[in-house]
């Protein structure tokens, strides 16, 4: 059960990372993706600064924060 709620918080992070970002023309595949290597990206960011956000709602933030991230990054990457 742990494993489908964390792959559907990474689906919810996702999207709404490609929400913020003005991202168009994502499949639900491809947010699921960032989705959830953006909960890795957060988790990492926020351990090192020191913050702990408990609960769905905590890792939900945490998820599309570090999904944003990836985002920037790719976006940043393609252009170099």
């Amino acid at each position: 059960m742990n494993l489908i709620l964390f792959l559907l918080i990474g689906l919810a992070a996702g999207w709404l990372a490609g929400q913020l970002v003005k991202r168009r023309g994502s499949g639900w595949v491809e947010d699921l993706v960032v989705g959830v290597i953006g909960a890795l990206i957060g988790g990492f960011v926020f351990g090192l600064l020191g913050v702990h956000l408990g609960g769905l709602a905590g890792e939900l933030i945490s998820a599309t924060v570090g999904a944003v991230i990836l985002l920037f990054l790719l976006r940043y990457i393609r252009r170099v």
